[in-house]
Parts: C-alpha cells; structure tokens; sequence
C-alpha cells in the first residue's frame, strides 16, 4: 500500500472541504502529514523523522510489531461481538484486576475514554440514586479558568469545566472544587499540609451543596489532572476527599485514561500514588490501553455492579470487549511487562526532570518543573513572583521544536504548560536531545533573538 495518495497540499485541501473544521490539527499553521511512524517516531511525505513526546495512546511505541501481529492474528481467526462466548475477554479482565486493588474485579469493557466515563457516571448515579457530580477547577488571581475534563459527550461536557463553560455554563448538579495545584493554586508548596487543606475546600463544598438539600453521587476526577496543566497532586489529598464523598453517600471516581498503564513508573495506575491502602470505588481507562486501537473500560466493586445488574436494563455494547480488542490489550500488557517499560519510564522520566530542572536555573521563563514518570509538564512564566503566564512564549517554542523535527505541545488554562506525555520507549537519547534543543531555543530567548515571531 502507498503511503500517500495525494500530496501535501491537496491532502490539506481535501481535509478542509470534507472534515469538520472544530476537528483541529497539530501545529495548524503549518501542519505535519504523518504517513508512517515506529516507536517514539514519526515520519513526514518526505520521510524525514520526528521525535514524539506527546502520543500517550501509542503506549509501548508506534506499530509495535507484537501488537500488530497479535491484531492480524486474532482478526484473521474471529471478530464477534462479546455476546459470544471467548477466552479473550475473560483472561483481559483477569490479568487486568492483577494490577488493581482486590475489591475492583468487575469490568465493563467499552470503545472510548468518554463511553468510559459516561458509564462510570451512569454506575455511580444507579448506585447512590442521586445526580449531582463534584469535579475540579482552577482560580487564582489571574482569571478564572477551566480545568476539569472528561470526555467529549454531552453527559461528560456537562461535568468537564474545560469544556461546558464555552457552551451551555454550569449545571445546577455540577459542583466545582479548587484544583489541588501547589504552583499557582489555594495552598502552595509552603503550606504544611495542602493534600488537607484541599481536601477541606471539598468538604465545605460538600456541605454548601447539601444545605440546599442536594444530594452527591460521585466526585469524579483525573488521578493526575492532565488538561489542568500537568498537576502532581498533593499527598493525602484522594484519602481524604475519598472519606469526606462516601460520607455524604457518594463515590470515588477515578479517570485514569490519561495516566494508567505504568506511564507514572512507581506505579500501574496513578491514583496509587495516594497510598498503597487508597482505592477508588470506580476507575475508568483508555487511550494507552489499546496502543492506538479503540479500547477502553470500566472496572468497579461487585456492590456497584450489582445495583446496575439490579436496574433491569441491560448493558450491550457492540463493540466492547472483541476478542480483536482484548487481544490486542492482553499484548500491551505483555509489552509492558517484557520491556519493563514501567522502569523505563522512572530512568528516563527522572533523567528527563533532571534535566528540565537544570534548564529552570538557568532560564527565568521555566517557573516550574514538575510531574512522575513520563508524565512530565514545565510551565512558563513572565516573572516567577506574579506567574504570569507566557503563552504566546509556550507556543513560539512549540513551533521552534517543530522546526528542529521534535513533536511537543500545550497543555494548561493559558497554554503555558509544556506537556512531556511520549510513547513509553522514549529513550534517555530522546531525553538529552530535546532538552539540549529546549536549551538553544530558551537561550536565544535570554538573548531576545529567538522566541520572536
């Protein structure tokens, strides 16, 4: 098969006349045509190369020849529906409640992230019998941002801030709580105990909304919130939110579609990151699940699972659960395991930290370095006492990157977040180059010669 029909322009051309145009590109000035890739690499039309640091779906790397092989192979034998009987999807479920505390061992599989969540917020709402959701925003002195996001259907729009206040606004059943950010945030890296202190914001929250007689469902939340700029959030901070919901007769969601799957390193999933003794009542996961192929789930505590069995409707999802699907799953996960990508991504993401934070003493603009594993972010700012945000300095420096064949972008409320979430392969060469190009690029900065449109 030919890796391109059309050139360049006319590909362009085409995808402007036919694809939806809030459907946008990366680097949409001057957009990249991706014809092949491998590992942590991209290829262009002409076949020149680019590093990857931001395809977190392609989990283990690009076409990794053994999930391709296990797809071809399933595809070739059978491809049904989950209403049949098939040992893919009950060995899937079995390898996966492995890595999951005991009391999480029923799975619902689905296609997407956001058909994930959107029954995630169907089993909490069946299980409490109540509507209203808790999620997360950011405020500072600066504005009033937007954080929280879940998932691009209208059930999740409605509880993702990131998205619902450029439409409709704020939901009566939807509740906001400070986003536990110890940069710019409430409570910073002083406070002597901001997991607390934030958790407490909760619980006021909590009791406003129950004084106008409302009732909870669920707070529902990104173990590591990525949209929200890379946020490390504070220890003991899920603990005590956890305890203060099912008080008020609600659950613990968990969303770890952005960050499961080893990417934090120390841990298969983040929220672990809160204690070896936490555990959600719901986790959602996706896009690295699949390695680029649709696959998603749910994974919940019998007790729940039983209130939704209980409702009579059945739940059939067409898609979900396949045994191409869960082939290709149970081979991520063996990928994972003999690669030790897990391991690799401690290495390398701490080598990678490292690195960032000697370029933070040597340029102003960096106001902070932070993340876990290959889930890194550094975040640029004007002056390090105000935090201004330097967006259009965050997006000059994206296009620089571009220009030197390195793939990285945005993340955050002003865009001022450079986002490190690469295929889990990435290698400490990978490291050492794009933080020596971050370096050349920051420089002619200092020198007021490079970040010049």
């Amino acid at each position: 098969m030919a890796l391109q029909m059309f050139d360049k322009e006319r590909t362009l051309q085409m995808r402007q006349k036919l694809i939806g145009q809030s459907c946008r590109l990366f680097f949409s000035h001057e957009p990249l045509k991706i014809v092949k890739a491998r590992g942590q690499y991209l290829y262009d039309e002409n076949g020149t190369q680019y590093l990857d640091c931001i395809s977190n779906v392609q989990h283990v790397g690009h076409c990794h020849p053994s999930i391709t092989k296990a797809a071809t192979a399933q595809m070739e034998l059978l491809n049904a529906n989950s209403r049949f009987l098939h040992d893919n999807i009950v060995q899937y479920a079995e390898r996966l409640a492995n890595t999951l505390p005991q009391k999480l061992c029923v799975f619902y599989f689905v296609n997407s992230g956001s058909e994930a969540n959107d029954l995630a917020l169907r089993l909490a709402r069946q299980y409490t019998q109540n509507k209203d959701v808790h999620s997360h925003i950011s405020t500072n002195t600066l504005d009033f941002n937007v954080i929280a996001y879940h998932g691009h259907l209208t059930s999740l729009i409605d509880i993702s801030p990131y998205k619902f206040w450029k439409l409709e606004g704020q939901k009566e059943w939807v509740h906001v709580a400070p986003l536990p950010d110890t940069y710019r945030g409430l409570y910073r890296e002083g406070h002597p105990n901001p997991g607390q202190a934030y958790a407490d914001t909760v619980k006021n929250l909590i009791d406003e909304v129950q004084n106008r007689g409302r009732k909870i469902s669920c707070f529902f939340v990104e173990s590591l919130p990525s949209v929200g700029g890379h946020i490390i959030l504070p220890p003991g901070y899920f603990p005590k939110v956890a305890e203060y919901i099912r008080a008020a007769g609600g659950v613990f969601v968990a969303d770890e579609i952005q960050t499961g799957f080893g990417r934090v390193g120390s841990h298969f999933w983040a929220f672990q990151l809160q204690g070896e003794d936490f555990c959600p009542d719901i986790v959602t996961m996706g896009k690295p699940m699949g390695n680029g192929h649709p696959l998603a789930c749910v994974v919940t505590t019998k007790e729940i699972a039983g209130t939704f069995t209980a409702n009579g409707v059945e739940y059939f999802n067409t898609f979900g659960g396949n045994p191409v699907s869960c082939a290709i799953g149970l081979a991520v996960l063996d990928v994972i395991e003999k690669e030790d990508l897990r391991a690799n991504a401690v290495r390398v993401g701490s080598q990678l930290k490292k690195l960032l934070k000697q370029l933070q003493a040597k340029h102003t603009i960096i106001g902070d370095v932070r993340g876990v594993g290959l889930f890194l972010g550094f975040e640029l700012v004007k002056d390090r006492v105000a935090l201004t945000p330097a967006t259009e300095e965050a997006g000059l420096l994206v296009q620089r990157l571009k220009e030197r064949h390195i793939c990285l972008s945005t993340d955050g409320p002003w865009a001022n977040v450079i986002k490190f979430k690469p295929p889990m392969c990435f290698s400490m060469e990978d490291a050492e180059r794009v933080t020596e190009q971050i370096g050349f690029i920051l420089q002619g900065y200092t020198s007021n010669i490079g970040l010049k449109l």
